[in-house]
């Protein structure tokens, strides 16, 4: 049986009217805000890990008055991306720009998407370098839509939350393991990308989590899957380097986070350096992140979630791909039915064709024991680099640390 697109957008309509789904949907929308909240953290640089090396990530700070904006809506929004000068309407995409978004920012614009290209063409905020864009206050929310940094340099992404996009027509493989859906479509996507550094965001499902989807293909081992219309949260590929990943909340999400694309992208061997630091993975199923081949640091990242969650349940945090080298530091896992201090429990490779890529790790806890006995090899080729500035906390205040700061409204 093929799953067929008209019964996906007859389900998603039924949804839509019924205000669900992440497709349309409404989010107290902050009419005036005060000016110094408009400029709180508008200029701001990265100052830490990766995203901070290489003559660092500054996104728009230098912006002058004409290329700064203020957004609610998506032709604001479209136009400021553009970088349009008011006064003489001329664009230019390159200048450095600064771009404040307020409330909800609804990629639909009431026009629910009736197809796969639909949505595809419609639902899609692409970023350009030099540009910093930054949610006002805890308000700020893309509920119909995805960001994409495709080949640009030099941005800034911070205090938005993103309702993760649900695709239209997910399609069946049947020679996805034993058969699985796949869709299209992440909450981000850097693609190529350089100097990028992503802060206080917020990924999720909710409220059109996977248990909402019906019923559709049986897999090999006679398994009725549901239908999965969620990709990915975030995903980092084809040579992306000097990225920080900060302060950020993912949750209620299977597949969260990707770093590399496939096996035999070996070009990424020497990039994809990038750095997770403070953020809150919870009811995570896999990937955070699962990694190829990418020089990546992890450090002061708290993990929650349950082996036997009904719709999210844990399988691993951190996958060890093919030819990874991760540096992990004073992570914390909080994970129900896991085994205190069992690496394997968090930290496994998530395909055993291949062999399983380099994880050093110190500090780290499972479930208040020290993390121990990982199958990975423990001897990456890279060590943090001459200047590269983080706070380690000490593993015991990373859990209050984390809960404290990381998610929107907390710049």
């Amino acid at each position: 049986m093929k799953l067929k697109p008209t019964r996906v957008l007859a389900a998603s309509a039924a949804l839509l009217a019924g205000g669900g789904v992440g497709l349309v949907m409404t989010h107290a929308n902050a009419a005036t805000v005060p000016a110094a909240a408009l400029a709180d953290g508008s200029t701001a640089v990265a100052d830490t890990g990766w995203a901070a090396q290489s003559g660092g990530t500054a996104g728009g700070s230098a912006a002058t008055a004409a290329h700064t904006y203020t957004v609610s809506t998506r032709a604001q929004l479209l136009a400021a991306l553009a970088g349009t000068d008011p006064a003489t309407g001329k664009t230019d995409k390159k200048a450095p720009k600064i771009i404040k978004w307020v409330g909800s920012i609804d990629m639909t614009e009431g026009k629910p998407y009736t197809s796969h290209s639909d949505q595809a063409s419609r639902a899609e905020v692409k970023l350009q370098p030099n540009t910093t864009i930054i949610g006002v206050g805890a308000n700020a929310y893309l509920p119909n839509g995805w960001f994409k940094l495709s080949k640009v340099d030099n941005v800034i992404i911070r205090n938005i939350k993103v309702t993760n996009p649900c695709d239209l027509a997910p399609k069946w493989d049947s020679g996805d393991g034993a058969g699985n859906y796949n869709s299209e479509f992440d909450g981000m996507t850097v693609d190529g990308s350089t100097h990028v550094w992503i802060d206080h965001m917020w990924f999720t499902d909710a409220p059109y989590t996977d248990d909402m989807e019906p019923l559709g293909n049986t897999d090999k081992n006679g398994v009725r899957k549901n239908i999965q219309c969620h990709d990915g949260s975030l995903d980092i590929k084809n040579t992306s380097d000097f990225i920080t990943v900060s302060n950020t909340i993912f949750e209620k999400h299977d597949k969260n986070s990707l770093v590399g694309q496939s096996d035999s992208k070996t070009a990424d061997i020497g990039h994809q350096t990038i750095t997770f630091i403070g953020n809150l993975y919870r009811d995570i199923t896999q990937r955070a992140p699962r990694v190829r081949f990418g020089e990546v640091h992890s450090v002061n990242n708290y993990f929650v979630g349950s082996k036997s969650d009904p719709v999210y349940p844990h399988l691993y945090s951190i996958g060890t791909g093919i030819k990874s080298q991760i540096i992990s530091e004073n992570n914390v896992f909080t994970i129900t039915g896991a085994t205190a201090g069992r690496c394997t429990d968090v930290v496994t490779n998530p395909n055993t064709a291949n062999p399983e890529g380099s994880f050093s790790d110190s500090g780290s806890t499972v479930d208040g024991a020290a993390l121990a006995g990982c199958t990975a090899p423990s001897s990456v080729n890279w060590s943090l680099p001459s200047g590269y500035k983080y706070t380690k906390l000490p593993t015991s205040q990373v859990a209050a640390s984390v809960l404290a700061n990381a998610g929107t409204g907390k710049i």
